[in-house]
């Protein structure tokens, strides 16, 4: 899978949403939005670990929502990042490629 070209279809997704529903993405509403799908991914982790309330899934439908929900968020997330023109491929290299050139710099 090509991180630039899922950029560009979650892009075209998340505008197609935004207009069916009158949303202006604002940089905070990125930030709220990612945010939101956080607590679901919390909330599908808790019930995958036993530690919040089923509501009749199966172990099977709770690991798909738990992946559906991570989904959610990386999504989110490289929205956030192309709506704040980050450049990925140099953050990465920055803040965590670095450490393949220099692993004892993790000690």
């Amino acid at each position: 899978m090509n991180l630039n070209r899922l950029m560009d279809d979650l892009e075209e997704i998340s505008e197609g949403y935004a207009r069916k529903f009158g949303i202006e993405r604002t940089p905070d509403w990125y930030m709220m939005k990612l945010t939101e799908e956080l607590g679901e991914l919390m909330q599908s982790y808790l019930k995958c670990a036993g530690k919040a309330r089923l509501d009749g899934e199966s172990s099977l439908e709770l690991r798909q929502s738990m992946e559906d929900e991570l989904t959610d968020v990386i999504g989110m997330a490289l929205l956030t990042a192309r709506s704040q023109s980050v450049d990925l491929e140099k953050a990465f290299k920055r803040k965590w490629l670095k450490y393949l050139e220099s692993p004892s710099s993790l000690d």
